[in-house]
């Protein structure tokens, strides 16, 4: 089955946020089997279920270790969306 998931990453430490979240979108681009895209209110990654459940929960661990506590928003939508279409 393939999914999409809309992640909004709120890092809850008292530095600069921004690089966290530069941080994690960079580690988002080095899974080759998935598509992702980054607007102003969260990033988009969309492919097999199972794999982009296995980058989440990888990716929260790796935030958690490297930066300590953040939020994650996550949003599903089953199916592969076009995740270059405009709106």
């Amino acid at each position: 089955m393939k999914l999409t998931a809309e992640i909004s990453m709120y890092p809850l430490t008292e530095s600069d946020y921004k690089e966290p979240i530069r941080w994690l979108i960079k580690r988002l681009d080095s899974y080759p089997n998935i598509q992702r895209v980054t607007h102003s209110l969260g990033t988009q990654i969309s492919g097999d279920c199972d794999e982009i459940m296995q980058i989440l929960a990888s990716e929260m661990k790796a935030t958690d270790e490297k930066w300590g506590k953040a939020m994650f928003v996550c949003k599903f939508v089953e199916g592969e969306l076009d995740l270059n279409r405009r709106t």
